[in-house]
């Protein structure tokens, strides 16, 4: 689990180091993801539903603030539904006029939920966005979230009633316009998908701020597991067509991208908690502190056991020189040195000896001693 916390410590890291890289990168692919979702679904203008119109409007997005990718997204949305209806067209401008308008006054900066709830729903995920929602998030996001699942409905629709909006006229326009508003405000899947969103929100939203152990796992489980059993029941009560294994398999996987949360932004130690108690002279405070996980990145040290050294090459004959001039310094007597007395010693006596001064050498001159007294004794033994 170290290696775990070391490797999101160095993930941090980087992102510090390179945040701007990293978020235009992945504003990027998000609007790349977004415009070439909306031109699968209700590509029905040819012109614009091409994968270069997609990747042009990705580049220009990465340059602009992700709000931009919202209303450029919108743009290519009621071009496409110009091509279906004008009808639809007129009832999709309005219901997304509405939507900014709250978008705009409640939640200016959650764009990136707005993105990102349609790509779920359409990834059979959606059950993600009420659990990340609800751990990083506060209950205002959830406007957001509502808008994003009915602009997914509402293209749904769009898409299965393409083929049979033919016909021109005042009496065809209005047929389709009123049927188009009926199926977008009366449509039963939405209405039972964003009631569950709700649920799941605030469960996990509350669950997640209490100070019991492991709350933010306990939140995540009890989310998922409210989420399926509202949209079971209310696929039962109003004859709905459910696919359960989706369904299943997508809660897992938002429980799975909760606990990836978790890990990023509430990694604690519970074995090392304390509750701590204070008062003043109005209150008595009674505090659960919980520490958190940090591991230190372990630094990388070389240790050089054996270093190469450059071999130098000794003349025989020098050495054998300097080995007899040194013999025959040790043969001749040494001479008497005469001690001068002094008045400031009256005794004739010596003077304290000095010890002898330590000598600095270097590795290298150490090494050359230790050759030259070996090459000296071997010269010794042959004479």
């Amino acid at each position: 689990m170290n290696t775990m916390y070391v490797i999101r410590g160095k993930l941090q890291e980087f992102y510090a180091e390179k945040s701007m890289i990293v978020n235009k990168l992945l504003q990027f692919v998000l609007a790349l993801v977004t415009f070439t979702v909306i031109s699968h679904n209700v590509g029905y203008m040819k012109a614009a539903a091409t994968p270069v119109v997609s990747l042009a409007l990705a580049i220009v997005c990465t340059c602009l603030p992700l709000i931009m990718t919202v209303v450029m997204a919108t743009v290519l949305i009621l071009v496409h539904m110009y091509s279906v209806s004008l009808g639809i067209l007129a009832v999709t401008a309005v219901l997304f006029l509405v939507m900014y308008i709250f978008y705009l006054r409640l939640t200016p900066k959650m764009a990136l939920l707005v993105l990102l709830t349609p790509l779920a729903c359409a990834l059979k995920i959606p059950c993600v966005i009420p659990i990340a929602a609800g751990l990083v998030a506060t209950p205002i996001s959830l406007i957001a979230a509502f808008c994003g699942t009915i602009v997914y409905y509402m293209m749904e629709y769009v898409k299965a009633i393409a083929g049979s909006t033919e016909g021109s006229g005042s009496k065809a326009l209005l047929s389709q316009t009123s049927t188009y508003v009926k199926q977008v405000f009366l449509n039963k899947d939405m209405w039972v998908m964003i009631f569950a969103f709700t649920v799941c929100f605030f469960l996990v939203y509350a669950l997640h701020r209490m100070a019991v152990d492991h709350a933010w796992k306990i939140a995540i489980i009890a989310g998922a597991v409210a989420n399926v059993i509202v949209i079971a029941v209310g696929s039962v009560a109003l004859g709905l067509k459910v696919s359960y294994p989706s369904l299943i398999l997508g809660s897992v996987l938002a429980v799975l991208a909760g606990l990836v949360l978790e890990f990023f932004f509430f990694s604690v130690d519970y074995a090392r908690s304390e509750n701590l108690q204070f008062e003043d002279d109005e209150y008595f405070y009674y505090v659960k502190a919980i520490p958190k996980v940090s591991v230190t990145t372990p630094e990388k040290t070389v240790k050089r056991i054996n270093e190469r050294q450059e071999t130098e090459i000794i003349d025989t004959e020098e050495v054998r020189r300097m080995a007899k001039g040194t013999s025959e310094k040790k043969a001749q007597p040494a001479k008497k040195k005469s001690v001068r007395v002094s008045k400031a010693n009256p005794g004739n006596k010596r003077p304290p000896k000095k010890g002898p001064v330590a000598k600095k050498h270097d590795m290298k001159e150490v090494d050359k001693m230790l050759l030259t007294q070996s090459l000296r004794r071997d010269l010794e033994g042959k004479e």
